[in-house]
């Protein structure tokens, strides 16, 4: 009996473990978090489909998976052109579609200094954009956007304390280990220095990168959630089996 039972829980799907999803409040402030370990799932950005258009909605992803899949966990994953190409530096199985930018640009992604998220089979890292430039490290997907809401343990040196532009945002912050991401996104507007200060104090990332502001969308099964609106460019997702989002 007992070594059936050991045998069942051993057999058990493994992302209700490994990937999970709460609400949080910071400050007075709603906010989800999922949190996923890269050395147990299946973490990837998406981009475009077999046919080279670009999905744009979490419904498209789960269009191109295998039978038995699901995308079990989703979010926009870095700023995009009006063609939902990528801004900045873009890779996806290996191939790169858009080469790494230093140099400074408008908007939020070029608010310096902005970074990369850098993923690979049983890692995840986030690394300042010259950082990542000088280490060159070799990534299986990797997305460029900005600005950087902690680098090495402190703030962006340019958010402000009192600010008053406050946005519905996401973003990602990585352990130092490079094995746990922490997805983020603002249930209420938030300023870079409140959505910040939760990645630093809270979840305690040295290093977490912004994603976007006013398309922040989230795909979260274990919430009974899935955003709509704006059609979306790189999204960065985790592909589990079917049996694993329900059981």
């Amino acid at each position: 009996m007992r070594a059936a039972l050991c045998l069942i829980l051993f057999s058990l799907p493994q992302w209700a473990q490994a990937v999970t999803c709460s609400d949080q409040t910071h400050e007075g402030r709603s906010l989800t978090v999922c949190t996923a370990d890269a050395t147990q799932e299946n973490l990837r950005l998406f981009l475009r489909g077999s046919d080279g258009a670009i999905l744009g909605q979490f419904r498209d992803i789960e269009r191109t998976l295998e039978d038995g899949k699901t995308l079990a966990f989703g979010m926009n994953a870095g700023m995009y052109h009006a063609d939902r190409s990528p801004v900045g530096h873009y890779v996806e199985g290996g191939t790169e579609e858009m080469r790494l930018l230093t140099s400074g640009s408008k908007g939020n992604f070029g608010l310096l200094p902005n970074g990369v998220l850098c993923l690979n089979d049983g890692s995840i890292r986030v690394y300042e954009t010259l950082d990542f430039q000088k280490q060159a490290p070799t990534c299986r997907d990797a997305t460029q956007s900005g600005p950087m809401l902690v680098i090495d343990g402190d703030l962006h040196p340019r958010f402000l304390p009192d600010s008053s532009s406050r946005f519905l945002r996401n973003g990602v912050g990585t352990s130092p280990d490079g094995k746990t991401a922490h997805f983020v996104i603002s249930n209420q507007p938030v300023t870079f220095h409140e959505f910040g200060r939760f990645f630093r104090d809270v979840l305690k990332t040295p290093n977490a990168l912004y994603f976007d502001g006013k398309i922040s969308r989230l795909h979260a099964p274990q919430l009974d959630r899935s955003d709509g609106g704006f059609w979306m460019g790189p999204i960065i997702g985790v592909i589990a089996p079917k049996s694993s989002v329900t059981e």
